[in-house]
């Protein structure tokens, strides 16, 4: 069996699969069942001055069938004295040496910052994640995401930590922010061992219709808050891939941000995490969805023949470029398997009504076909068709050309007027204005179908 261990900066885990600090970690008690679950590792709640939480805390946004697809909290640090959770600290590392604890912390002064890392330090915690992404309630006290939207302040407060830590520093940043790799180099120039990314994202999730307040609602009023969960994986992969790819960021990175599978995990470690957490899933399904991260971890490692994690992390890096050097040449068609269509013709409105029309229908038949020589392969009908494997795109050039915006820039060969015979779209068939009237009204009705002209 492959080896899923990893040493991240230091900091020893049996796995790469650690808890976000987070209400899943805001107690002994539940990092304790956690990695009797088969969690490797957990940020502890961030520690600091306790504060005095507000109820109804969280909010979260369904869709069709899905429930909270993204999810929105107003919940602050611990509200716990911090030597009940040094305390617990201790135990946990007692009862799990293997298994990573890593101590959250936020505070303002430097003598504050100095104290509670000696006194983590002192409990047992294998290393600190300084919490400079919390978008609600701790930035109005210059805390949280205040920090990290300000390098030079965000580069001072580490070399604070730096100067009394003995275990590895992860500086945590935050998203909400133009340029990540801004914070990041400043976490590099303060002395940190590595970073963590994403935090939560500042949000409004939703609002009462009836009372005419934001989600999650507290007397009648509320705020934005932090979001998180399986809509926030683009962005944190985004920012994941940034920080990884740039050139003087060389930091290990953790990666955060709406992974609830082991897909999502591998997808982080494809693009540059050698660790991940989670908060959101753990929150939503319980500690128990471990089992299937580490045995879909494993599978997916056998497959590939990598021995160890460090096999595959930034291994989808070199695969990312910028939009100018991909290949123009390169095309490809949308085909539709006529065996697997169901006849529900969403192909077809979707890309008669949001792309280019490229798609027919045809008299006695349910199943839409495809305008060849109208396709320009944007896969939206692969993406809108409810059946898997249905609508296929397929490959039409021989491989043999490769041809960059780029290239065609330094070569003099793109378009430069408004009306320019260059222009991608210029010969592309497009149907009169006129030719749209009446046509939605006169729309195929379900069980019938009729063939539109397409010219």
């Amino acid at each position: 069996m492959p080896d899923l261990s990893i040493n991240f900066a230091g900091i020893k885990s049996p796995n790469p699969f650690w808890l976000a600090s987070a209400p899943p970690t805001n107690s002994g008690y539940q990092v304790m069942k956690a990695f009797d679950a088969g969690w490797g590792g957990a940020v502890w709640k961030t520690l600091g001055v306790p504060v005095i939480n507000v109820s109804s805390r969280y909010g979260g946004v369904n869709y069709r069938d899905k429930r909270l697809v993204g999810f929105n909290n107003i919940e602050l640090i611990s509200d716990r004295p911090l030597a009940d959770n040094l305390r617990e600290i201790t135990e946990v590392k007692k009862r799990f040496p293997d298994h990573a604890v890593i101590a959250s912390l936020m505070v303002q002064s430097r003598q504050e910052w100095h104290d509670i890392v000696r006194q983590s330090q002192d409990a047992g915690a294998d290393g600190f994640e300084l919490n400079f992404g919390c978008p609600h309630g701790m930035c109005e006290r210059g805390m949280g995401s205040a920090v990290g939207q300000e390098p030079k302040i965000l580069q001072m407060i580490v070399e604070w930590v730096m100067e009394v830590a003995q275990k590895p520093v992860i500086v945590k940043l935050t998203p909400n922010i133009s340029d990540i790799t801004e914070p990041a180099l400043a976490a590099r120039r303060g002395g940190a061992d590595a970073i963590s990314l994403i935090n939560t994202i500042q949000s409004i999730v939703g609002v009462d219709l009836d009372q005419f307040s934001p989600y999650p609602i507290v007397d009648g009023q509320g705020t934005n808050g932090g979001y998180c969960g399986p809509a926030v994986k683009p962005i944190a992969l985004n920012m994941v891939k940034n920080c990884a790819q740039h050139p003087e960021v060389r930091l290990p990175i953790s990666g955060i941000g709406g992974i609830e599978n082991w897909r999502d995990a591998v997808e982080h470690i494809l693009l540059g995490a050698s660790s991940v957490q989670v908060c959101t899933a753990a929150m939503h399904f319980g500690f128990g969805i471990i089992r299937e991260m580490v045995s879909g971890l494993e599978q997916y490692m056998v497959e590939k023949n990598f021995q160890t994690i460090y096999d595959f992390v930034g291994k989808a890096l070199p695969n990312v470029r910028h939009w100018e050097d991909l290949n123009m040449k390169y095309q490809v068609k949308a085909h539709i398997h006529e065996e697997k269509c169901i006849g529900c013709q969403l192909c077809y409105t979707a890309c008669e009504d949001g792309a280019h029309q490229a798609i027919r229908l045809q008299a006695g038949t349910r199943t839409p076909a495809i305008i060849e020589e109208n396709c320009v392969g944007c896969n939206l009908c692969s993406l809108v068709c409810p059946v898997d494997e249905c609508i296929t795109m397929e490959r039409r050039d021989d491989g043999s050309q490769h041809l960059t915006w780029k290239e065609r820039t330094d070569a003099g060969n793109i378009p430069t007027e408004f009306n320019d015979e260059k222009a991608g779209g210029r010969h592309h068939w497009v149907p009169e204005p006129a030719a749209a009237l009446g046509k939605e009204r006169h729309k195929t009705l379900p069980g019938k179908a009729r063939a539109l002209g397409v010219g």
